[in-house]
């Protein structure tokens, strides 16, 4: 029993340590793509920067990346400013670069060439103290295929209803 007790009190901990959240999310980003790949990467930023992530202050719903000069850049991701940065705040809009290994870097390249598919950020967070981002290589989506997800999802959503209903009446 006191075992049980340690593993609950042990995961709980390790749910609310600061050094390991999730920040942001693409909420968007699996409705209009299918994600073929994911690569997590690292980010190069400003002192201000990582400031307002803790805070919270992100948003990646028009982010996008981009290989330059082998080199791969995070594009339109909004951090806002620091509130107490004063005259060494940053541009909340700037591209920052991301940092990945060059085969990584070649990978993102070939892919985002291709017709269709682009390299999009799915979420941010922190690993032990330092900012991530996951990226995904992504095809977009049909109309079509939005509304089979969509209708995939409320019939699924209606037999997991009927199951309960059912598990209810039975006793």
């Amino acid at each position: 029993m006191a075992t049980a007790k340690k593993k609950k009190a042990r995961r709980a901990a390790e749910v609310r340590d600061p050094n390991n959240m999730a920040v942001a999310a693409n909420r968007r980003a699996h409705h209009n793509y299918h994600i073929d790949t994911t690569f997590e990467a690292g980010l190069a930023l400003l002192g201000t920067e990582v400031k307002s992530i803790r805070a919270g202050r992100v948003n990646l719903a028009e982010g996008f990346v981009r290989v330059i000069d082998s080199e791969a850049w995070l594009w339109n991701v909004h951090i806002s400013p620091y509130r107490r940065g004063g005259y060494v705040n940053h541009e909340p809009t700037r591209p920052r670069k991301l940092l990945l290994h060059k085969d990584q870097i070649a990978v993102l390249q070939q892919h985002s060439q291709l017709k269709g598919h682009t390299v999009i950020p799915l979420r941010l967070y922190l690993r032990n103290g330092r900012v991530k981002v996951a990226v995904a290589v992504a095809r977009g989506k049909k109309l079509y295929d939005k509304r089979q997800a969509l209708a995939a999802k409320d019939a699924r959503r209606d037999m997991d209803r009927a199951a309960r209903e059912f598990a209810r009446n039975r006793w």
